[in-house]
């Protein structure tokens, strides 16, 4: 027996228990609206979820070829169309997920209009961005269920048993496109209380997976940005206490803690941490401060002043009353920001880094592994490095080391066009090809994603129309550029009409009044061209 039968004969009998009253009520339509809606709320959503990730990650610490990837996505409707390409291309979803970036929430889904990455749009926006995800991807399952239902009407109406009892098993088989979501909290928007109460929501909506960072909230930027300000670690461990009792409280026992650290990037502090004694988690933090040491006839008016061995240290403090990290510090910085998180409820490190390079992310891993062997790491594959130039002087670097000539090539101009035919550039591009795999051969990334890919594909797909429909192609670059790629690549989109949910309607209305339905997809309906 499979659900499905179960449902149909579950549903049978409550037809039965309620005699002529129901005598409308088809229990396999029943049964298929029940198919179709498999996961009834967010909660369910995340526990389904969390369970994936944590098998995921346990056979990454077993195999570190089987990575996870994501695209991170700013609407319901991009999220659902990656994954039905996945399902379409790939056959499976398997290791595969949504990331929601804090970054195109802002830029892209506040109703203050475009905002920067500071934290500044409506924290609600978030939690609403992960409940129209699922809900698009629970469409996407309500659809293609409603082909297969479809499909299985057709063979049993013409007779073929064989057609119907592949057609069946591929409704029992059925593979959902709810995957999980990591999802981006910023700094916790706020004090611990409301970190804990924005992470509520977004487990609600199914979030099985958040991510938060240690900057400052109020003077959060973005990771590639400069004036990146860190906060001591027992304020950030507050913020990763307050997201787990979220996932405690609602009953998601295994939800995914990703810490972040900006502090390779960071050369400032909003505060000094608490130290009790030489060598505890805050003088350790303040041990990285640009200091200088002076006497006590030295102190001015107001001074912040720091004990350490016997002497009287200064911090050194801006206009704007944040103290700076000293230079060259920002790897041992990560290391023990890594190791802190880890040893205190987080369960995946993101590491923000300046450049996509496999040996500078895997010598602070290492460091980090001496104390915790199985940390493993999500890394964002950012749009804001230039991965062309990176890895072509990456490229430039290692030939150079290897001996080989390279005074053709100007290291500063790499990017240049008429380098895109080199031996150099060829190699590079090979990088770039196995980054991902590589990465987590080597610098234990268990999680590879891209921040903001849709942002910018939406940008350069509607360039690339109206650069020619405003220009001399006019029409044809519509039919050439998009519709009839979709129709010859089997993008689902191309009838709209279904994409949208008109057949799923037609069927329930058949469902619910039989003949007299009035459907909308009849012979005049123009979708029938593309059929």
């Amino acid at each position: 027996m499979t659900q499905y039968q179960d449902d149909i004969d579950a549903i049978r009998s409550l037809k039965d228990a309620n005699g002529s009253s129901w005598s409308a009520i088809d229990p396999e339509a029943a049964a298929r609206m029940r198919a179709q809606n498999r996961f009834r709320t967010g909660l369910e959503i995340a526990q389904y979820t969390a369970d994936i990730m944590r098998a995921d990650m346990a056979e990454y610490d077993a195999d570190s070829s089987v990575y996870t990837q994501s695209l991170g996505v700013w609407h319901g409707f991009i999220g659902q169309q990656k994954l039905i390409s996945i399902k379409k291309h790939l056959k499976s979803t398997n290791k595969r997920y949504l990331y929601l970036s804090g970054w195109m929430v802002a830029a892209l889904r506040s109703e203050f209009g475009p905002l920067p990455d500071q934290s500044m749009h409506e924290k609600t926006a978030v939690p609403a961005l992960i409940e129209e995800l699922y809900t698009f991807l629970r469409q996407a399952d309500a659809r293609e269920l409603d082909l297969l239902f479809t499909q299985l009407d057709a063979a049993r109406a013409a007779g073929d048993e064989t057609a119907a009892e592949f057609i069946q098993s591929q409704i029992d088989g059925y593979e959902t496109h709810v995957v999980p979501i990591i999802a981006d909290i910023d700094a916790g928007f706020g004090n611990p209380e409301a970190t804990y109460l924005l992470a509520k929501k977004m487990i609600e909506a199914g979030a099985c997976a958040i991510q938060i960072e240690n900057q400052v909230s109020d003077e959060k930027q973005c990771g590639h940005q400069d004036g990146k300000v860190t906060v001591p670690h027992e304020d950030f461990l507050a913020k990763i206490n307050a997201v787990r009792y979220a996932f405690l409280e609602l009953g998601i026992d295994n939800g995914i803690i990703v810490a972040r650290t900006d502090s390779l990037g960071a050369g400032l502090t909003q505060k000094l941490a608490v130290t009790h004694e030489p060598g505890d988690l805050g003088d350790r933090y303040n041990s990285f401060l640009d200091v200088e040491e002076i006497s006590q006839e030295e102190l001015g008016n107001g001074d912040v002043v720091i004990k350490r061995d016997g002497r009287l240290l200064r911090p050194k403090r801006l206009a704007s009353n944040l103290y700076r990290f000293r230079p060259g510090t920002g790897e041992e910085r990560v290391v023990l920001d890594c190791i802190t998180s880890l040893r205190n409820g987080a369960d995946l490190l993101w590491i923000e880094t300046e450049k996509p390079h496999v040996e500078q992310i895997a010598g602070m891993v290492d460091a980090i592994r001496e104390e915790i062997p199985n940390a493993k790491l999500v890394y964002n594959n950012s749009p804001s490095f230039n991965w062309t130039l990176n890895f072509r002087q990456q490229a430039y670097d290692a030939l150079a080391e290897q001996g080989q000539d390279v005074s053709a090539y100007d290291r500063d101009k790499l990017m240049s066009v008429e380098y895109d035919d080199t031996e150099l550039a060829r190699l590079a591009d090979e990088k770039i090809r196995t980054f991902q795999r590589d990465g987590s051969a080597r610098a234990g990334i268990f999680h590879h994603l891209i921040t903001l890919p849709t942002y910018h594909t939406a940008a350069l797909s509607t360039d690339d129309l109206a650069k020619g429909y405003f220009g001399d192609e006019g029409m044809l670059a519509y039919v050439k550029g998009v519709q009839r790629r979709e129709i010859r690549g089997g993008i689902a989109t191309v009838k709209h009409q279904n994409m949208a949910g008109s057949d799923l309607g037609d069927n329930h209305k058949e469902y619910f009044a039989g003949d007299a339905a009035l459907k909308a997809g009849g012979q005049h309906n123009t979708m029938n061209q593309f059929s």
